[in-house]
């Protein structure tokens, strides 16, 4: 007697999860083989599989309750929900677009060559049958890699509207320094007027004998200020845009990350001195890694400073260490916390990204009897807009850190509350 399509279906699902990790195996076996996929070979195994044994879960109980019913609906719902999940992951771990829709595409094979091999042991199964399954795999598959797009366009529009925030930071910051410019030549200068500004006008005002000198010093400050505020804002931008762009290329060599962590710590210890902040650097003084120590220093010259910047009281510990087949770096403050508000969505997304990166870590550890070294999302961190804090690194210059961290295929991971201050963690391969 024929099998009925749910015995067939039961039947199909149970030897899928008899498979998982021989499916698993595959797939990483699959990925590590694939040139164009560098950033999964820095990720441990609970890494790489993330939330995938969760989307497979899903997928074996849609088969088994059949497609349309709402046992379906809701496998479809949990699919779902763990896709946007992973997508949101590997852009927190550095993944470029193609290399996440490559890795899902190999998913696809793996699980194709496992049906395969299920309907040609197995003759008793109708074609029928076999050809729904694959259907469904298929839609899986696509339904994964569209969730994945949406992510990374919602985390780059997240992105434009930090830098967006900045930008209009600094046009405030000019024109205020604009309204006290016209204040001071009021003041200063009577035989000046009209609505003309800029460099050359400041020279005039400069230049005027019967200026007062605590008003032309007070002048010369402000613009200088202004000029400092929108060259560094330039640089960035110029530096985000060749990063963007695919102009900035890694040259891999073995250079030692402690040597260039105690440098960069004693190089920027007299800036916190200047503020009275004390300025830690914790680890060992050699490590001898594979990667790019120009855009290390880069990457890490930018999270320090921001550190220093934004923090009041205390100061800030630079840490390293090593892990497995990866070493990581960490840059903690007791600073006032990112702001986490609508002015600051590449903060609140880096946030979601840490705590679905600790969920999944968590639950791979555990299976292997360990723990996970993700950052715990720190107390307190939920999104609250706090005006008084304004931090224009949040935007231009976190979007670089995290280009850099793709260049580098680097995770990065941030944990901040008002409580707390803020850290930043950063994990990069121990070889390419």
């Amino acid at each position: 007697m024929p099998l009925s399509l749910s015995a067939q279906l039961v039947m199909l699902t149970a030897h899928l999860a008899s498979r998982r990790k021989v499916i698993l195996q595959a797939w990483r076996s699959a990925i590590g083989a694939d040139p164009q996929l560098t950033t999964a070979r820095a990720l441990s195994r609970g890494q790489l599989n993330d939330h995938i044994p969760q989307v497979l879960d899903a997928f074996e109980h849609k088969l088994r309750s059949r497609p349309g019913g709402q046992e379906a609906q809701a496998a479809d719902r949990l699919t779902k929900k763990e896709e946007v999940k992973h997508g949101l992951h590997r852009w927190q771990q550095g993944y470029r677009l193609p290399e996440l829709m490559r890795e899902w595409g190999h998913l696809q094979l793996c699980l194709f060559d496992e049906l395969d091999a299920f309907a040609a042991a197995h003759p008793e199964i109708e074609r029928n049958t076999m050809v729904e399954v694959a259907r469904e795999m298929i839609s899986l598959v696509n339904e994964a890699v569209s969730e994945s797009c949406n992510q990374y366009e919602r985390m780059q529009q997240a992105e434009a509207r930090g830098r967006m925030s900045d930008l209009e930071g600094a046009l405030a910051s000019i024109n205020e320094i604009e309204r006290r410019r016209a204040s001071l030549i009021r003041e200063a200068v009577h035989d000046l007027s009209g609505n003309v500004f800029g460099v050359t006008l400041a020279a005039k005002v400069l230049g005027t004998a019967d200026i007062a000198e605590a008003e032309r010093e007070e002048f010369s400050l402000l613009l200088q200020q202004g000029v400092q505020s929108v060259s560094a804002m330039l640089f960035d931008l110029t530096e985000l845009a060749r990063l963007e762009s695919g102009k900035e290329t890694r040259t891999i060599s073995e250079f030692d990350a402690g040597a260039l962590v105690t440098e960069l710590g004693d190089a920027n210890r007299p800036v916190a001195d200047s503020r009275g902040l004390f300025l830690k650097v914790e680890g060992p003084s050699q490590l001898v890694v594979d990667g790019d120590p120009s855009k290390m220093r880069r990457l890490l010259q930018n999270l320090l400073l921001n550190a220093l910047k934004y923090t009041e009281r205390g100061g800030v510990i630079v840490s390293l260490g090593v892990e497995e087949e990866s070493w990581w770096l960490m840059i903690k403050d007791t600073g006032p916390g990112l702001q986490a508000g609508p002015n600051a969505p590449l903060v609140v997304g880096l946030k979601e990204a840490t705590a679905s990166a600790r969920e999944s870590d968590e639950k791979a550890a555990a299976i292997q009897g360990d723990v996970s070294r993700v950052l715990v999302p720190a107390a307190g961190s939920s999104p609250v807009v706090r005006a008084s804090v304004a931090q224009p690194g949040e935007g231009i210059g976190l979007s670089i850190v995290k280009r850099l961290c793709e260049l580098l295929d680097a995770s990065l991971e941030v944990a901040s509350s008002a409580e707390s201050g803020t850290t930043f963690r950063v994990v990069f391969p121990r070889h390419y």
